[in-house]
């Protein structure tokens, strides 16, 4: 959990500066990120937001495609994702118009 105390460096949370999407289509904790002592805490907050949810949409996708899960768990899981964007006091997360 966050200190609200503390200052953190201002990449702190940014989900594109700290799990960039790598060539590979995976996405990748920079080397630069690997000294930095808040690398744990930062990590979890860039995936715990509405910007998260990006992340848990393309391990998804990457599941339905390597056939772990079927059309129907794709849907339901895509619609929960949704959900979780439209209602987040429900969630405990934080949505696109807050």
């Amino acid at each position: 959990m966050e200190n609200p105390k503390k200052k953190y460096p201002p990449c702190f949370g940014r989900l594109e500066t700290v799990f960039p999407m790598g060539p590979d289509g995976l996405r990748h904790t920079p080397d630069s990120c690997f000294a930095c002592s808040d690398k744990t805490e930062c990590l979890r907050a860039a995936v715990r937001g509405a910007e998260g949810t990006k992340v848990r949409g393309e391990k998804i996708d990457r599941e339905y495609k390597s056939g772990h899960i079927g059309f129907f768990s794709l849907w339901s899981k895509r619609k929960q994702l949704h959900r979780q964007l439209q209602h987040p006091v429900e969630t405990g997360q934080k949505g696109r118009g807050e």
